[in-house]
């Protein structure tokens, strides 16, 4: 990031640095979507997908006034709140569709010496979304640092296991994120889905589930259609941006969003899409336009 602050700043450089609790508000200006208008309502509650959008992407516009936007356009809530927005989203008849983490990126469950805290810090706040109706949670594997992906894998299934009586308890659904090692995230373990899926695997619980995010895994593995398919047992959300550069999802970027949705639609999904990408215009035109290309 230039000393002048004009760069955008992404998830990454945020979670990295603090908890994820504090990451709303800190996205500088180029990330700002708050000026201009709503689109015109999208329908999306007439379509199959539930979708909601990602809160740091729109990090500056005020969080009742992004609700507000967000039950116009069609959306069932929002994406990625910290606990200090929790309650806010059902004050317009919307959700919070995932929490932030009480972890961060790079610090997470491939490392044994990561877990005392880890798991202590999740005891208290696993109860705690549950009150505040938060069903998801993401978590995140931790960056490699040299570790073997046998290793890894076996670590977050010893650590993550310490946590399904509570979460199960609760009702809470903790949710992996993979996530790209080669632009965005460099080192991060998850950054194949047969690696997270390996980890599901090992804990076979109800209250864990992938996040499946189309554009990191695109950006690693691509066959993003296919790949859900073989994964499908354990996907228990999704994430959109467009690839490259992770800006909106029409038709300037590689992947075809209504046929990937459609794909997501006729498995019977009844979870939530919600769209992550920085947007590169004002307003929340483009928000309206990806939840078009996706009510299906």
């Amino acid at each position: 990031m230039s000393n002048s602050g004009d760069v955008p700043m992404t998830r990454r450089h945020l979670v990295s640095g603090i908890g994820a609790a504090t990451l709303v508000g800190a996205l500088p200006q180029l990330l700002e979507a708050q000026s201009g208008a709503a689109a015109p309502p999208a329908n999306a509650t007439a379509g199959r997908l539930r979708q909601s959008v990602a809160r740091w992407c729109f990090s500056r516009t005020p969080i009742h006034d992004l609700c507000k936007e967000a039950k116009a356009i069609g959306l069932v809530g929002i994406d990625l709140l910290g606990p200090e927005e929790w309650s806010v989203p059902a004050q317009y008849g919307l959700e919070c569709t995932m929490g932030n983490s009480w972890g961060t990126i790079p610090i997470g469950f491939n490392r044994l010496e990561h877990h005392d805290k880890l798991v202590t810090d999740g005891e208290a706040y696993i109860p705690r979304a549950a009150a505040a109706g938060v069903k998801k949670i993401v978590v995140f594997s931790g960056n490699r640092a040299g570790l073997a992906d046998r290793e890894g894998i076996a670590n977050c299934i010893t650590g993550l296991k310490r946590l399904m009586s509570t979460a199960e308890k609760h009702g809470v659904v903790l949710c992996m994120e993979m996530l790209n090692s080669k632009v965005d995230h460099k080192d991060y373990h998850a950054d194949h889905t047969d690696w997270a899926v390996a980890v599901a695997e090992g804990l076979n619980s109800p209250s864990f589930r992938l996040l499946y995010d189309i554009y990191h895994m695109q950006v690693m593995e691509g066959d993003v259609i296919a790949t859900i398919g073989k994964a499908w047992k354990w996907i228990g959300h999704f994430h959109t941006a467009g690839v490259p550069g992770r800006h909106e999802i029409g038709d300037t970027q590689e992947l075809y969003y209504p046929a990937i949705a459609k794909s997501i639609a006729d498995r019977g999904y009844s979870g939530v899409l919600a769209h992550e990408f920085m947007p590169q215009k004002a307003g929340f035109e483009t928000l309206g336009e990806a939840v078009k290309l996706c009510t299906v």
